[in-house]
């Protein structure tokens, strides 16, 4: 990642199955929309009322949504599914249904682009951030949840290995942790082909995606000021990187179900 004083260099369909309740969510999508200037607190205050209980109505899992602390027309979110599969039925009933049918003319004129989507899956078995239970507040609620998630992608030479993972098992995680990182996800590319096209995504590019969520910004900027990732991290990872890492700021909206 490129830093100023950022570290990263069978259940029916109509409800959520259990694994997407209580355990790992074993595939998630990266959603990063470019807004009109302007148009952000619009699409995020549609999307908390009308896009969350019914996507989850379809088997779908709203992990979280956020503001992109540094660029005010970004809206990020995380969506997870069962299985390829249940994606693609899920996706169908939801995008072809009478809620998104109602408010997709408004959503879409909030939007530049929300084409930039990573198909991703937890990058070892319970490397996922997103195991516990949601803890996302009733709908009407606009106070906002504490927390900050850091978010990178890596775009690698080649799919993660077995020696990249070990990596970040052994030496990124305990950075992010001894920093005050409270929660911690790590995930690469699914190589699964898209199975709702109508939806894209960015096949055919290997990324690893880390995931940090620290309780505030301010604890965040604590651990950049400190120099730890950029001195015993940031160097382990450049025989694997392709390119610059893209890397957010984000803070949760008020219905988010990841927050600190």
């Amino acid at each position: 990642m490129t830093y100023r004083v950022r570290l990263w260099g069978g259940s029916s369909p109509h409800r959520l199955s259990r694994s997407l309740c209580h355990d790992r969510i074993p595939l998630v999508e990266l959603r990063r929309y470019t807004l009109h200037p302007g148009r952000r607190d619009t699409l995020i205050e549609l999307f908390d009322r009308e896009f969350v209980e019914t996507q989850e109505a379809q088997g779908l899992r709203v992990i979280g949504q956020f503001r992109d602390l540094d660029d005010a027309n970004r809206f990020v979110w995380l969506r997870g599914f069962a299985d390829m599969a249940r994606r693609a039925q899920g996706l169908a009933a939801f995008y072809g249904g009478p809620v998104w049918q109602a408010h997709r003319d408004a959503a879409n004129a909030t939007m530049v682009d929300s084409d930039d989507v990573f198909l991703l899956r937890p990058a070892w078995p319970g490397a996922g951030i997103d195991g516990e239970a949601p803890r996302r507040a009733k709908p009407g609620t606009t106070d906002t949840p504490p927390g900050l998630l850091d978010a990178a992608v890596f775009p690698l030479r080649a799919p993660a290995g077995s020696d990249l993972l070990a990596l970040c098992r052994e030496v990124l995680s305990p950075v992010l942790r001894q920093g005050g990182a409270r929660r911690i996800g790590w995930y690469v590319t699914e190589a699964s082909p898209n199975n709702f096209p109508r939806l894209p995504v960015r096949e055919g590019e290997p990324v690893l995606v880390g995931l940090a969520l620290f309780h505030s910004p301010a604890a965040f900027d604590a651990f950049a000021r400190g120099g730890a990732w950029a001195r015993d991290a940031q160097p382990t990872l450049a025989p694997w990187l392709a390119g610059p890492t893209e890397s957010h700021r984000l803070t949760p909206t008020a219905r988010s179900a990841l927050h600190a």
